[in-house]
């Protein structure tokens, strides 16, 4: 059975643990980097990636009314967390970039040679693969069963993937953020078979992100938000406020002779 490999060999002290704080901003994500020891040529893909994040997302929130770039970040610190490969790190950075990214284009197709193109540009084609097989990835109840049926068969990659899946799960429930959701949104999480979740976790070869996933879970099923803090919204949505365009000299001059003659 094909295993998760790491830029290091990690410790039971180095696994991801309950109640990590997790980073939100890119300084605090760079920081874990530079603390848990990834190479130069790691940082770089990872650099590259959160650039790219920041242009696809700017003015875009989750569910929740949380920035997206903030759950990007989020996704990829817990991947950092459980000392994975660099390259999957930057993935989890632009997992949903097909899904939700802001290309400029118009129609609905979510992959396209010149998105391709634009991905692998920044971070190559083996981080684009895991991005594009991510969204791929039917996340839904009736195939939850059948993904963690398969999983002991599954090749290197998928796995792979499947543990960005889970890193974005954790990261989506993290701060009781899915109870910020609307009904519909929320209703979607709750029906999703959690110890299954969970045991995906322990088979890919992370207890402790299985472990945490359950608390968090076990969290959210004890805790009620108030409606009014809750947006009604159940996707993700756009927020843009256009920038304030300088006026040209010539129109200045025109509103000051405008005002002079009365």
């Amino acid at each position: 059975m094909p295993t998760i490999t790491s830029p290091q060999t990690p410790s039971d002290s180095e696994e991801l643990k309950p109640n990590t704080k997790y980073a939100q901003t890119n300084l605090q994500l760079f920081n874990q980097l530079r603390s848990e020891g990834y190479s130069s040529t790691e940082l770089s893909c990872i650099f590259s990636a959160y650039e790219l994040a920041a242009s696809l997302f700017t003015g875009s929130f989750r569910p929740s009314g949380k920035t997206f770039l903030a759950h990007l970040v989020g996704t990829a610190s817990i991947l950092v967390s459980l000392k994975v490969s660099g390259k999957i790190v930057a993935a989890g950075l632009l997992h949903a970039a097909y899904d939700r990214g802001g290309f400029g284009t118009s129609g609905k197709k979510k992959i396209t040679p010149a998105k391709r193109q634009k991905l692998i540009s920044a971070v190559g084609s083996e981080v684009e693969e895991y991005i594009a097989r991510y969204t791929a990835l039917k996340w839904k109840k009736e195939n939850i069963p059948v993904i963690h049926q398969q999983l002991e068969s599954m090749e290197l990659i998928a796995r792979e993937v499947l543990l960005i899946r889970l890193a974005n799960e954790l990261e989506e429930n993290l701060d009781l953020g899915i109870l910020y959701c609307g009904h519909l949104r929320q209703k979607e999480y709750a029906n999703h078979d959690s110890h299954l979740i969970v045991e995906m976790a322990e088979k890919l070869g992370f207890p402790s992100l299985a472990a945490e996933l359950a608390t968090v879970q076990q969290e959210i099923a004890s805790v009620a938000i108030p409606k009014e803090l809750c947006r009604p919204e159940d996707r993700s949505f756009p927020f843009f406020i256009p920038p304030r365009r300088k006026k040209s000299l010539l129109g200045r001059l025109k509103n000051a002779l405008r005002r002079l003659r009365f």
